[in-house]
C-alpha cells in the first residue's frame, strides 16, 4: 500500500487549500485515514481523522476551519483547509490504518509530506 499526498502550496492568510491523499495497492481495507502536520522545530501533530464509518474528529486548533472527507470508492481522502493562518504552516502528512484482507493484520502506512506555507 502506498499513499500519495498532494495539494500543498503557498497561500495568503485567510485563504484556502485542499490537500488530497490517494491510497494505491490491493488486498486491504482502510479503517481510518488521518492527516498530521509538522512545523519546523516542532513535533508532528494530529490534525484530523475520518473513520471507515464516516466518523470524523479534528484537533482543536483546526476545528471549524478544516474539513476532512473521503472517497471510499477511490481510496482518496481530502483535507479542505479554510481560514488559513500563519501557524498552519507545516509539512502535512497523510496516514492510513489498513487491514490486510487475507491475514487480517493491521498496520499504519504514511505518505510523503506536502508543504503548506501560509504568508501573513
Amino acid at each position: 500500500v502506498q499513499l500519495q499526498a498532494s495539494g500543498g502550496g503557498l497561500v495568503q492568510a485567510g485563504g484556502s487549500l485542499r490537500l488530497s491523499c490517494a491510497a494505491s495497492g490491493g488486498g486491504f481495507r482502510i479503517n481510518a485515514l488521518n492527516w498530521y502536520r509538522q512545523a519546523p522545530g516542532k513535533e508532528r501533530e494530529f490534525v484530523a481523522t475520518i473513520l471507515r464509518d464516516g466518523l470524523r474528529n479534528y484537533a482543536a486548533s483546526v476545528k471549524g476551519r478544516f474539513t476532512i472527507s473521503g472517497d471510499t470508492a477511490r481510496n482518496i481522502v481530502y483535507l479542505q483547509m479554510s481560514g488559513l493562518k500563519a501557524e498552519d504552516t507545516a509539512v502535512y502528512y497523510c496516514n492510513a490504518q489498513i487491514q490486510n484482507d487475507r491475514t487480517r493484520l493491521t498496520q499504519t502506512v504514511w505518505g510523503q509530506g506536502t508543504q503548506v506555507t501560509v504568508s501573513s
